[in-house]
This record gives C-alpha cells, sequence and structure tokens, in this order.
C-alpha cells in the first residue's frame, strides 16, 4: 500500500466515477445510438470499463499501482470507442488497444506483485 492514503481514495472516486460513465454509455447504446455499430462501441466500451472500475475497487487497497493501470487502459480503450461512437474519425481505433494493453499490464502486475509477496 502507498504511503500517501489519499491515493486509495482517489482511486475509489475513479473507479466510482468510471462506472457511472460506463453505466451511461451503456444506457445511450441500448436506447440512443444512432447506428448498430455506434450501439455495439458503446456496449463493448461500458463492458470493459465497468468491469475494470469493479476490479479496481475491489484491488485498490492491496494493488494501487495496478488498479490505477486498469483504470487508465479502461478510460482509454473505452472512451475511444464512445468518441467513435458520437461520431469522432474512426483513426482513433488505432489508440484503443493501448487501453487494452494497459488494463492486460494492470492485471499482469496484480499476478506479479502477489506472487512476489509473503
Amino acid at each position: 500500500m502507498d504511503a500517501d492514503p489519499r491515493f486509495p481514495r482517489a482511486l475509489w472516486l475513479a473507479a466510482a466515477l468510471s462506472a457511472a460513465l460506463a453505466v451511461a454509455a451503456g444506457a445511450f447504446g441500448a436506447h440512443g445510438a444512432a447506428t448498430p455499430k455506434a450501439a455495439e462501441w458503446l456496449r463493448t466500451g461500458g463492458l470493459y470499463q465497468l468491469t475494470h472500475a469493479i476490479a479496481a475497487l475491489t484491488i485498490a487497497a492491496r494493488f494501487p499501482r495496478s488498479a490505477a493501470t486498469m483504470l487508465a487502459g479502461a478510460a482509454i480503450f473505452a472512451l475511444t470507442l464512445y468518441a467513435m461512437a458520437l461520431g469522432a474519425p474512426r483513426w482513433l481505433g488505432a489508440v484503443t488497444p493501448i487501453g487494452g494493453t494497459l488494463m492486460i499490464a494492470g492485471w499482469l502486475a496484480v499476478g506479479w506483485t502477489a506472487m512476489r509477496q509473503r
């Protein structure tokens, strides 16, 4: 755990906001998306963002850096999909895998750190 006790609190706030945005994106995708592709992007972004927000809340106290990495990755992943769903250029899709890579790195860091701890 980090020495700064505010760090996990900041993670809690970031995860809660991330989860709220994910639910909003999913609802918009279900009821207001302009095209089936936009609805799919909103659904996919919302799923990954919500899943990783919950994961970050679960692990924040023990693995704060991993939680932060997951949240950053989920934000990049989901926000690029949301932006494309709302009409942003499709080249943003090339940025989306950076978010996926960060989510994977967060999970690997949890495993690595857990194995190194006694």
